[in-house]
């Protein structure tokens, strides 16, 4: 028996739309999350002293992190979260220089990522940031009265929900949002608007996104504990009309740094932004603390 032609087979433009519908609804998180489960390196490989880290999310999945002493008496502890591609093994590159300049650095994977376990959720993520921020508040080693959050593009995200919807945001002394965006649709209908085969479905697509964990929900519950923005001028990821919007919606106190020349997460790599960043800690935290 002859067999009719498919309409894929006689409508090649048809299949292409039909691959990337499935491409892009069979996990829509694809737009959020894309884990690199190998580590590519360690803090040693660049000389900087480690500790390896194993504690569990909310929900009893193992997660796994990195924690990097200060050189010196601490000033205070950064814990990153990171954006949403590859692993702590490249994002050190934003912090591995804290340590010198007085300051401990916990950083971590949320699931799925590098040699945490299960699979990458916001849902998911939002209880393993919570998580990470609690390990470093209860940790008897360091001062819990000195935590800064440094959150990075979908960290940054993550972390205004994760701490604006609980008890954290009292706990913790900046929260430090750097290439920041407040809606996860609003951003997900931006970037598939700029390819014209899923410009149709940019709203059908975006709802499949939760709209009640987007950080404008929550920033302005973080007040009083300050916030700072960082942004790259030259942000083509996440465009500066972003974090303006988020931080229009922030209560004081509240400041912007806008980085010119820089691009997405990019500016913690300019030594003037590191200098002054640290500068910006000292003076928040206050003299440095008597060594235990």
């Amino acid at each position: 028996m002859h067999e009719a032609p498919s309409a894929a087979r006689k409508f090649p433009l048809f299949r292409m739309v039909v691959i990337t519908l499935l491409l892009v609804c069979s996990g829509c998180s694809s737009l959020l999350f894309q884990p690199m489960k190998p580590l590519i390196r360690n803090p040693a490989d660049i000389n900087v002293e480690y500790q390896d880290v194993q504690f569990s999310s909310t929900d009893g999945t193992r997660l796994h992190g990195w924690f990097l002493p200060a050189q010196g008496i601490p000033r205070g502890t950064v814990v990153l979260l990171h954006g949403n591609a590859e692993n702590i093994s490249t994002h050190i590159g934003s912090v591995y220089w804290l340590p010198a300049r007085g300051y401990n650095v916990f950083l971590f994977d949320y699931r799925g990522y590098g040699q945490s376990e299960g699979k990458p959720s916001i849902e998911g993520a939002l209880a393993d940031v919570s998580s990470a921020v609690r390990w470093a508040l209860s940790n008897t080693e360091i001062d819990n009265s000195r935590v800064v959050v440094l959150g990075q593009s979908l960290g940054s995200a993550l972390g205004v929900y994760a701490i604006g919807s609980a008890e954290l945001k009292s706990r913790i002394r900046l929260l430090i949002l750097d290439s920041s965006f407040g809606n996860y649709q609003r951003i997900a209908r931006e970037k598939l608007a700029t390819f014209w085969l899923t410009w149709p479905l940019q709203y059908p697509l975006s709802w499949t996104l939760p709209a009640d964990v987007a950080p404008e929900n929550v920033i302005a519950d973080i007040s009083p504990t300050p916030i700072l923005f960082i942004h790259g001028a030259d942000d083509t990821i996440v465009p500066l009309h972003h974090a303006q919007r988020l931080y229009d919606v922030a209560k004081q106190p509240k400041t912007f740094w806008v980085i010119p020349g820089s691009r997405h997460i990019a500016a913690l790599q300019r030594l003037e932004v590191r200098n002054k960043l640290v500068t910006y800690l000292d003076l928040l935290l206050g003299s440095l603390p008597e060594k235990r």
